[in-house]
């Protein structure tokens, strides 16, 4: 089961728990005329982890010499609150020789089982993919114009024929609506953010040189995600995550964005996890001593205990029978 929505898919797996297969994908999908799917691996692929990739579809039948390069962000969702879901991003360059890439280590298998820990609800397990496609090498799999087709096709199915095919038609070009903000066509939903960057940023895309729109809200939306992967807690966030996210900003450097105040927050940002690291090390270091200390008062009590009884009996005098 999976819906898609812009950029955004969301794969509900049902029964995950009772999977029997090593490997299992999710529906096919279509970002900016390209096809994808989702690959995942629900006992982990060699690892006590779930493993979550992204997928080229249809990749056999694509033209020789293809290659498409996307920036991608993977969530396992908690779906008892958002804010403790897990999202791993990463850029990538798929071809023949590498159709898929992802997170072998996604996600502790135990954690994920753990009944109370809102991930598995009533036996489903929710992922959503979010795909930013930069640029294309070869033919799309689907041109802009049956893009559009297949989303409004889509739209009759989940309403099973209650609507008109041309409500359908509205629907979908609501969906697909965009707003230019700076001379970046985003979406409704990006337009505070995107206005909040250049309020506070006013020279960010002075000097930046794609002119094709397609091309500008790709950079915009891995800008996007590159910030909402800085906004999560440093906890969650893995070395590979940092360096994918270092990946990420040069790639925005490299095509004219001034992002000098962005890279001064990811180093923020690496150093709070440093930080933290060490921290954790040395609160786990502290608990030891702790509890040894405890148990050497434990140890004393009980020692000062005897030795209180000890004195006490030493000072009782002695009773006629004991004397006679």
């Amino acid at each position: 089961m999976g819906k898609e929505v812009d950029n955004k898919f969301t794969w509900v797996i049902k029964n995950f728990s009772s999977q029997q297969s090593t490997k299992i994908y999710s529906d096919e999908f279509v970002v900016e005329g390209c096809k994808w799917r989702l690959l995942a691996f629900p006992k982990g692929n060699g690892v006590e982890h779930l493993s979550l990739y992204l997928d080229v579809s249809g990749s056999q039948f694509l033209p020789e010499g293809w290659r498409r390069h996307a920036y991608f962000h993977l969530s396992v969702v908690n779906q008892h609150s958002e804010e403790l879901s897990l999202t791993k991003a990463t850029q990538q360059w798929f071809d023949a020789s590498a159709c898929n890439w992802g997170f072998t280590s996604m996600f502790p298998l135990s954690k994920l089982h753990n009944k109370d820990g809102g991930f598995l609800v009533n036996g489903e397990l929710k992922i959503v993919a979010e795909v930013s496609v930069l640029e294309v090498i070869g033919k799309l799999d689907v041109p802009a114009e049956c893009e559009e087709t297949t989303k409004v096709l889509s739209n009759v199915e989940e309403n099973d024929g209650a609507e008109s095919s041309n409500d359908s038609l509205k629907e979908a070009s609501s969906v697909k609506e965009s707003i230019d903000v700076n001379g970046f066509r985003v979406l409704p939903s990006q337009v505070e953010t995107v206005s909040c960057i250049f309020e506070r940023h006013p020279d960010i895309a002075s000097e930046f040189r794609p002119r094709n729109q397609n091309l500008r809200s790709a950079y915009m939306n891995v800008l996007l995600s590159l910030i909402d992967t800085m906004c999560q807690p440093t906890q969650e966030l893995s070395k590979d995550d940092l360096a994918d996210a270092d990946a990420a900003l040069a790639y925005l450097t490299d095509a004219g964005l001034n992002l000098n105040w962005l890279e001064e927050k990811l180093e923020e940002v690496s150093e709070k996890k440093e930080i933290g690291e060490a921290g954790e090390t040395r609160v786990h270091e502290i608990e030891e001593e702790l509890k040894e200390l405890k148990l050497k008062c434990s140890n004393l009590e009980a020692q000062l205990e005897k030795e209180k009884e000890d004195v006490s009996l030493a000072r009782a005098p002695l009773s006629f029978d004991d004397v006679v």
